[in-house]
């Protein structure tokens, strides 16, 4: 998802504070502490209002008097109130650093576990960058407007108003001229949030792209290198920083209009204020101790109002921050335990036409042949191992008058049996695979394992149950021996890592310098492709699954390495019931027989040598394989 995919998720009709106060699940625990930290922050800036009356009571009294102790004492009040008010600000900020950093901890914690449990599909729809610049630069915006901005909009609204009438109280006409330019600057505050929302959400979405690029830019460096695309790279990332400080100076350029307008007109009442009083003064009809305490009360309001402009910007980078970050959070994620996600089941197929789907000619006669035999056997053989009864699938997104990806697969590998899938690059060959441990949701039919259906099934069950190795071979930045017991129950040791390893045919991995405990760096990439992919089979077999489930497992080998990693795994495959997408007759000759996929359908199952003889399209798969081997 890109900038402008994300946007079209933003509502343009939004309120601030309807999104901002999402956030209150999450403050609630810290509520006491952060209540008490705007309760001092009050006080502490109500504290500089009681300054201006020491000041008219110092000129009134002392000065007027002559009074030299009295201006020292005076000087003693002012030196008090600005050391607690100093202690007060140190106290609020103390109050509200741990809690709030908590706060941040949480919901970035909670947003990490969800993207987990998100199906497949959303993070196929999602750019990487947009996902991780909301788990860091959004939620920073969120822990600073809790800390700050919230703070002292109620802050400073108290103490405007507490400033405001202790002016009108002073001289009621001067506090009228100070409140002129109230109205003028609530219209343009009014205008200002709702075009700063728009541009604040535009420059977020587009920090989110241009993290994608430079992810994208360090996980290819490879590719670039390879290819000497850096330049080109180079320019892609200039225009993305470019486009992302054009929104910035417009942000910029609003800000200071309406910072411009919040303190220009203040300073025009201020001034008026000063002529007026200072009038009066002369007339006789103001002290000029109550006009130094008047002015001095106006600029001690010069910093609330002053700060108005910036507050609410934090805010709305806040609020569009809260609702990029909810957002994720209100995608669905796979179901914790049992769900009844996919139409329901169409029933067994009986007789001739359980085979294995709708082919012609001779493939019909193959998986009818092939398949009634499985259906003469018992009745807990016929439900025993792994099963499709007519599923279909299509992506979620996909247009509705497309054709599925799936169309009516009827398949079953029998409990203890091998059995390869063949087909032509994109025939869905991995696509069937991935509906087994439910990285993808069968769109109709049903799947089962020894008799249950796996949409009735807890997710950790079906897991603990179904190993899967994928063609590209995916490595954490951990230890290689971190990397394969992934596979395994948390009580695995060092006998299953070393069995795995065997099996795989991975024993390198025990003269790397640290042995196992070697860091294998991010995405594995420290390692070769065919190291990468024993690695990753070995992680498939360590915890030794019922069901087994392999993407092209050997793809990256070389002929000797693959022929040793055969022999071990067929002693594997005899323990359990495997699935394997095989593209090399060697890969097709570990399994007991083939099932051939053409167009999203099951066309053929046999073993290798009946499929070579009767079926045109199969012959044709394995003489090419043959060929590119030679």
């Amino acid at each position: 998802m890109t900038s402008s995919d994300a946007a079209a998720h933003g509502h343009p009709d939004r309120s601030t504070v309807r999104s901002l106060l999402r956030l209150w699940p999450y403050v609630r625990p810290v509520r006491a502490r952060w209540f008490a930290a705007a309760f001092v922050a009050v006080v502490a800036s109500c504290l500089s209002l009681v300054f201006p009356l020491i000041l008219k009571w110092m000129v009134d009294g002392p000065v007027t008097g002559h009074d030299p102790a009295g201006v020292w004492l005076g000087a003693l009040y002012l030196l008090l109130l600005g050391i607690a008010e100093a202690g007060l600000f140190g106290l609020r900020r103390w109050l509200v650093a741990r809690p709030l950093a908590g706060v941040e901890a949480g919901m970035r914690a909670d947003l990490y576990r969800h993207l987990q449990r998100l199906p497949v599909a959303f993070h196929d729809r999602w750019a990487s960058g947009q996902l991780l610049s909301r788990a860091t630069t959004d939620l920073m915006l969120v822990r600073m407007f809790l800390a700050f901005p919230l703070t002292f909009l109620l802050v400073n609204g108290v103490t405007i108003l507490a400033g405001i009438s202790i002016m009108l109280a002073q001289q009621w006409t001067l506090g009228l001229v100070l409140l002129a330019p109230a109205v003028p600057v609530m219209i343009v505050c009014w205008f200002f949030e709702r075009r700063y929302a728009e541009v604040a959400r535009r420059a977020q979405d587009q920090v989110g792209d241009l993290t994608t690029v430079v992810e994208e830019s360090v996980l290819g460096i490879r590719i670039i290198k390879g290819f000497g695309r850096h330049r080109s790279q180079a320019r892609a990332f200039r225009e993305l920083s470019r486009t992302l400080r054009g929104t910035e100076l417009v942000k910029a350029r609003l800000l200071a209009s309406i910072w411009g307008v919040i303190v220009t007109l203040p300073e025009f009442a201020i001034g008026a204020a000063l002529v007026l009083g200072t009038v009066q003064v002369a007339d006789g009809r103001l002290s000029a101790g109550t006009l130094v305490a008047f002015l001095s009360t106006a600029l001690a309001l010069r910093w609330p109002v002053d700060s108005i402009g910036f507050l609410l910007a934090m805010s709305q980078e806040a609020a569009t921050a809260t609702e990029r970050y909810f957002e994720v959070m209100r995608a669905t994620p796979e179901s914790d335990g049992t769900a009844a996600a996919v139409a329901p089941a169409a029933p067994p197929a009986t007789g001739t036409s359980t085979g294995t789907g709708t082919g012609t000619g001779t493939s019909t006669s193959t998986s009818t042949s092939t398949d009634s035999d499985s259906d003469s056997d018992s009745d807990n053989d016929s439900d025993s191992g792994l099963r499709f009864h007519g599923v279909e699938f299509r992506y979620p997104d996909a247009p509705a008058d497309t054709p599925p990806v799936l169309a009516r697969i009827d398949l079953h590998v029998r409990s203890g049996e091998s059995m390869a899938l063949v087909g032509a690059t994109g025939s869905g060959k991995t696509t069937l695979t991935a509906l087994v441990p439910r990285l993808h949701e069968v769109t109709s039919g049903r799947i089962t394992l020894d008799g249950r259906d796996i949409t009735r099934m807890p997710r950790e069950e079906l897991r603990e149950l179904v190993a899967v190795a994928f063609e590209e071979p995916t490595l954490f930045s951990a230890t290689v021996g971190e990397n394969v017991l992934m596979g395994a129950p948390e009580s695995a040791g060092r006998e299953e890592l070393d069995r795995a390893l065997a099996v795989a045919q991975a024993d390198f991995a025990h003269t790397l310098p640290q042995g196992t405990a070697t860091q294998v760096g991010e995405q594995g990439l420290s390692l070769s492709g065919g190291q990468r992919q024993r690695l990753a089979l070995a992680r498939a077999v360590v915890g030794r699954p019922r069901f087994l489930v392999l993407d092209d497992p050997l793809s990256a080998l070389d002929v000797h390495t693959e022929a040793a990693v055969e022999a071990a795994l067929r002693r594997v495959l005899a323990e359990t019931t495997a699935l394997i997408v095989a593209h090399r007759p060697s890969t097709v000759l570990l399994a007991d027989r083939v099932a051939l996929i053409s167009d999203g359908r099951i066309t053929a199952v046999g073993t290798h040598h009946e499929l070579l003889r009767t079926h045109a399209e199969y012959a044709h798969l394995m003489s090419g394989t043959e060929e590119d081997g030679r």
